[in-house]
């Protein structure tokens, strides 16, 4: 064969050439590992970068729509339950060349997943959204979908930034983001203990096991995550009613820190 015949020309060349000294391999070795670190980051950050969507998720009612508008539009204006996805662009107010897109889900249990399947590819980060006032009544409900959305495969790889935005705080009866952080905790914690099947992930495949959400061996908590976790405290309707601002101020300010 060709290489054959080349390899006692390539063993006569070598021969020639002098070796290098352990210096100069050293600083090969070095430049070598440089340039891969470089090419890893350029590859994680276009990754990133590609990624755009802030994806609002959250129950029927939690008031991911009306944030969507007063986030966009400045306005409040009456919402309805959706049936669709809704996006737009949103540019941070201090710098207008930071935008990201905003994509309000369905909220209702037969669309979520299947919205979320659809565009969670592309999420940099995550606003879900709870209503602080029926949470008491919905923490299982609201605990199961957050669930589902971290175990899948897609969130863990990418990683996206999550914000529970707690919602309808100008309301008295609105439970504190502290307690919200405690009580998603606890359900989260139950939820993986009981989970004794091998979960399938938005994409249909398995993990081959009981997904592993925390740390084995340890109460669940959100330090845990691959993923930045933080919790906000937040009115979409505003302590002034429909006619004043909206207060989310938090949000504001998260929204342009992932921007």
């Amino acid at each position: 064969s060709m290489a054959g015949r080349l390899e006692p020309h390539l063993e006569a060349l070598r021969r020639e050439l002098p070796a290098p000294s352990p210096a100069v391999l050293s600083v090969l070795l070095a430049l070598l590992a440089v340039a891969i670190t470089f090419l890893i980051w350029r590859f994680v950050l276009g990754r990133r970068s590609s990624r755009k969507a802030v994806l609002l998720l959250g129950l029927c009612d939690a008031g991911k729509t009306l944030l969507f508008a007063r986030l966009l539009t400045g306005r409040y204006r009456d919402t309805q339950t959706s049936i669709t996805d809704s996006s737009a662009v949103y540019r941070v107010s201090k710098d207008k060349s930071a935008h990201v897109t905003l994509i309000d889900l369905p909220g209702h249990e037969s669309l979520r997943l299947q919205f979320l399947e659809r565009f969670k590819a592309a999420a940099r980060a995550i606003v879900f959204v709870v209503d602080s006032v029926a949470f008491q009544r919905e923490v299982k409900d609201v605990a199961e979908f957050l669930y589902q959305v971290l175990v899948d495969s897609t969130v863990l790889k990418n990683a996206p930034a999550l914000l529970i935005a707690c919602n309808k705080q100008d309301i008295s009866m609105a439970k504190s983001a502290k307690l919200i952080q405690q009580q998603l905790e606890k359900e989260l914690n139950t939820l993986r203990v009981t989970r004794s099947a091998a979960p399938t992930s938005l994409d249909g495949s398995t993990t081959g096991g009981p997904a592993q959400l925390g740390k084995k061996g340890k109460d669940f908590d959100f330090s845990q995550l691959p993923m930045k976790v933080e919790f906000v405290e937040c009115s979409a309707r505003g302590s002034k009613g429909e006619e004043g601002d909206a207060d989310f101020e938090g949000l504001e300010k998260w929204l342009a820190k992932i921007a």
